[in-house]
């Protein structure tokens, strides 16, 4: 088994460059789908009853295994110790998984299309992240 230094190998240079690119999306993703419980609820009071409609309500349970997917990445390349660089390859075909090949990969792409059609920056990123995720031919 091989490791590398997260913040440098070139082995976790996909993973660098999606964290943000996810992370981002994420957030257009959230205020979107806030927008929607919005636009059927009533609008939210405060802060607080937002994290607890994000965590605990079904509207916004699409997004959570992707959060928790990034908490992984963020877990991976933080980490002060080296990793091993399997576990860039895995991360990675743990993102074609979730975010392609799952019904959370459809609603994920469902919704950055939608939204990628509003934003030129969503719409970039989106395309980018599509481009991370394509497998490298052997």
């Amino acid at each position: 088994m091989t490791v590398g230094n997260p913040a440098s190998d070139p082995a976790f240079a996909k993973l660098r460059e999606l964290r943000p690119l996810l992370l981002k999306s994420h957030k257009i993703l959230m205020e979107a789908e806030k927008d929607v419980y919005e636009a059927t609820y009533g609008q939210i009071a405060n802060k607080g009853e937002y994290l607890s409609l994000v965590l605990n309500h079904e509207q916004f349970s699409w997004l959570r295994p992707i959060s928790q997917f990034i908490v992984q990445i963020d877990e991976v390349l933080m980490s002060k110790q080296p990793q091993p660089l399997e576990r860039a390859v895995e991360l990675l075909d743990e993102a074609r998984n979730l975010l392609q090949a799952t019904e959370i990969g459809h609603a994920f792409q469902e919704r950055s299309a939608a939204a990628a059609r509003q934003d030129p920056e969503m719409a970039a990123m989106t395309l980018r992240v599509a481009e991370l995720l394509t497998p490298e031919p052997d």
